[in-house]
């Protein structure tokens, strides 16, 4: 444990970190937790209140007091250089070994996370920021267990977009002035400090995503701390690029304010699939039948509701001179089974030519091999050209009622689909628990979203009384039953040393407490963090 003015660290030792948690640098964060901590309270307070009326009323519109932003005459800051061309972006955890391989892929841009993809254990978060400092000074090298050594093969590296941690999140081993600190200042702030002027001198910038933004106000208080982190360290107003995922029912309302309150600063926005879906369920919860989805997987991006929230996505950035980017190729590829591979690439292929075809500038892929996958896709669209921002879709028209037409889903509620949920949330909550944040399961790379969304279905299942294909009705006993045999077959796939040295009776108590309870849980990573270290 240190003190010093104000700040204290409650962390273990942790190799390194003396190099990022410096006095200077925790003052900093510090400094934006004592400025910018109030007023994060109050945008999580608003966000409470309006999904209370959402779920109560079961509505959703545009906004009538910002209809002026959406009839303006504005556009985003120009692009830097580095952040033109983002036709293909791999995305991951700063972990040491992912760090090197993400940037030896290919790709134009990394997005190093430090979220969804990233659990939070405090070795995580701050060998993460040590990792980020020799990966932008290309001294990073690292030799595995198995005595296979990973050091830089390449070049030309993507630009890093770092991803810092959500507004509902706080970093429970940081404490000002008695508070814990809120984990997206933490994140931004270390890296933010330290890296700032050593990108600016390489030629590139301090560029980030913003995740799990809920409307214009959280954009503010993020285009607030991103001017005054630029004048406390005396770098240019507007250095700084954020492009902001739009993950959420009431983000998808609310895009061209999003671009205008981070204009200055914004660089385009991204569209997802599960935290969207996730959201959807969490702001519709109360809503009716109307809004039940059917198995999670049988819900893709060509859904009525989906499609219009991708094609809105891309008009708005275009119109503001952002670029919009597609969502992720999470297959991991396989090195035994050639037939399962040529049906996955197949997949990836298809969804990557209808987001160049709908005009994105490009999209995610979560392992270096899709990297060429969805680089030749776009390359047949863009050729030379770095984007085509100049695409600007006037043909599409969304209205509230197409965001919101989830009914239009096609698709089954299957005891498969169940099962599905119940086991990849178990699997990916009880990696989560163990430290890993990016995690491999049936050949997908999967994160926190996708256990968000398997268990806000099954929580909405019960909840609406829906009965399978089969006729059974989702309880919370039906649910029970298949956790104890979807546990037996992971102890028998494990061996039962493996299986009883993991975290699944933790991961089993996190799953009952989100997708059993009375009440739904805003965030499954909030019981989840009490129970990681």
């Amino acid at each position: 444990m240190s003190d010093h003015n104000g700040v204290t660290v409650v962390g273990p030792s942790v190799e390194r970190g003396e190099e990022v948690l410096t006095a200077q640098a925790l003052a900093f964060v510090a400094d934006l937790q004592r400025r910018f901590g109030p007023r994060r309270v109050e945008v999580l307070a608003a966000r409470a209140g309006r999904r209370d009326e959402i779920a109560r009323s079961g509505r959703l519109d545009f906004l009538p007091q910002t209809a002026d932003v959406r009839a303006g005459d504005w556009r985003v800051a120009e692009a830097p250089a580095d952040l033109r061309d983002r036709r293909v972006e791999i995305t991951g955890p700063t972990e040491r070994k992912m760090t090197i391989n993400a940037l030896n892929s290919g790709a134009r841009v990394w997005l190093a996370d430090h979220e969804d993809a990233n659990a939070p254990t405090w070795y995580n978060m701050v060998a993460g920021q040590v990792n980020l400092i020799d990966a932008i000074e290309r001294r990073i090298d690292y030799t595995g267990p198995e005595g296979k050594h990973y050091r830089l093969t390449v070049e030309r590296t993507p630009a890093i977009v770092f991803r810092p941690r959500g507004w509902h999140l706080v970093e429970r081993h940081v404490l000002v002035d008695g508070e814990q600190v809120s984990a997206s200042l933490f994140d931004f702030g270390l890296y933010f400090f330290h890296n700032a002027r050593r990108l600016l001198d390489k030629g590139s910038g301090p560029y980030f995503y913003l995740p799990k933004m809920e409307g214009h106000a959280e954009a503010r208080l993020w285009n607030d701390v991103f001017t005054h982190a630029e004048q406390a360290l005396g770098i240019p107003h507007g250095t700084i690029r954020a492009t902001v995922l739009i993950e959420t029912i009431t983000a998808a309302f609310e895009m061209e304010e999003i671009l205008y309150e981070l204009r200055e600063h914004a660089s385009g926005l991204n569209a997802g699939r599960w935290d969207y879906l996730f959201s959807v369920i969490k702001n519709f919860r109360d809503a009716g039948r109307d809004f039940v989805l059917p198995d999670r997987n049988s819900v893709t991006m060509t859904a009525p509701f989906m499609r219009a929230y991708t094609e809105l996505l891309v008009q708005t950035c275009h119109k503001r001179g952002a670029f919009a980017i597609g969502g992720m190729a999470a297959f991991i590829p396989s090195r035994r089974d050639p037939e399962v591979n040529a049906r996955a690439l197949a997949k990836v292929g298809e969804d990557k030519r209808r987001e160049a075809g709908d005009g994105f500038d490009g999209s995610w892929v979560a392992h270096p091999d899709l990297v060429p996958v969805c680089a030749e896709v776009f390359d047949d669209v863009l050729g030379e050209r770095p984007n085509q921002v100049d695409r600007q879709r006037p043909e599409v028209s969304v209205t509230a009622a197409d965001l919101l037409d989830v009914a239009a889903t096609p698709g089954e509620i299957t005891e498969q689909g169940l099962r599905s949920d119940v086991n990849v949330g178990l699997r990916y909550i009880e990696s989560w628990l163990r430290g890993v944040g990016a995690a491999g399961i049936q050949n997908l790379m999967e994160d926190v979203a996708t256990a968000e969304i398997a268990r806000s279905q099954v929580w909405q299942w019960i909840r609406n009384g829906v009965r399978l294909s089969n006729g059974e009705p989702v309880t919370v006993e039906l649910v029970r039953r298949i956790l104890d045999e979807e546990l037996a077959g992971i102890s028998d796939e494990l061996g039962s040393a493996a299986f009883e040295t993991g975290r699944f009776k933790d991961a089993r108590e996190v799953f009952e407490e989100v997708a059993l309870a009375e009440d739904f849980v805003d965030f499954l990573t909030l019981p989840a963090y009490e129970r990681i270290d």
